[in-house]
């Protein structure tokens, strides 16, 4: 298929891969480099994209990752079953995705990224990428990050890699969310859930200490992914549909 739209010189192509250690059967990711410095007046128009009031009053750097994002989630959509549609913002500020998709965005600095599936195979889909923080930062965050266990676990491993663990844990915590919210409608904070183990391969698993819903209670685990590339994190937490 030949992309439809001529795209933006500041975000000038998108990518059709997969930067996860583990592929999943009919989820599509979508990303893309995009430069801030390159966006010019009349490109939201030219890509048929409307932004948000909130989005035209940003500046140029926000504004960038939002018509990068929207690019990437309508790209993917098309990808896995050819329609044209750009998700809207919700009044929680998340992606309105159609009643048949699931789906997440993400951005960091200078790249963005849309993963989606139909629900009938995904229930929820929640993906984030995050800079790694510095030590000195990662030590100031991680108590409002880590819980208990977390921050006894992190104090008697390797100093080296307390930046590492504590941004990994930021970026899965931040994906969980997204995959559950939408299922849940509630929302919950860094210390409801923990990062039960994580391994050097990229999987990692993840524990919920809150009742969310009768599902989806205290103790209940879940597989998540990711990867470390170019001093930036990557997690991905996808439930399968359990009843597909």
């Amino acid at each position: 298929m030949t992309q439809p739209i001529e795209l933006p010189l500041c975000c000038p192509a998108l990518n059709h891969h997969w930067p996860l250690p583990q592929t999943l059967p009919g989820v599509v990711l979508i990303s893309s480099l995009f430069d801030p410095q390159q966006l010019a007046d009349g490109d939201f128009q030219r890509c048929l994209i409307e932004p948000p009031a909130n989005i035209q009053r940003s500046v140029a750097k926000r504004k960038t990752e939002f018509l990068a994002g929207r690019l990437c989630a309508r790209e993917a959509m098309r990808r896995l079953d050819g329609r044209m549609h750009v998700p809207l913002i919700g009044e929680d500020r998340a992606p309105i995705w159609p009643d048949d998709l699931c789906g997440s965005i993400t951005h960091s600095t200078g790249w963005a990224a849309a993963i989606v599936a139909r629900r009938q195979h995904w229930h929820g889909l929640g993906m984030d990428m995050e800079n790694l923080l510095t030590h000195e930062r990662a030590a100031r965050l991680a108590g409002e990050i880590l819980t208990t266990d977390e921050l006894a676990r992190m104090a008697s491993g390797p100093e080296h890699e307390v930046a590492q663990l504590v941004t990994l844990t930021f970026s899965l915590k931040e994906s969980l969310f997204k995959a559950l919210y939408p299922i849940v409608l509630k929302r919950f904070y860094f210390h409801d859930a923990e990062l039960v183990e994580w391994s050097q391969n990229g999987r990692a698993q993840l524990r919920l200490k809150i009742d969310l819903s009768a599902e989806w209670h205290n103790g209940k685990e879940l597989d998540a992914q990711f990867s470390v590339q170019h001093e930036q994190v990557l997690s991905l937490v996808a439930i399968a549909n359990a009843y597909h």
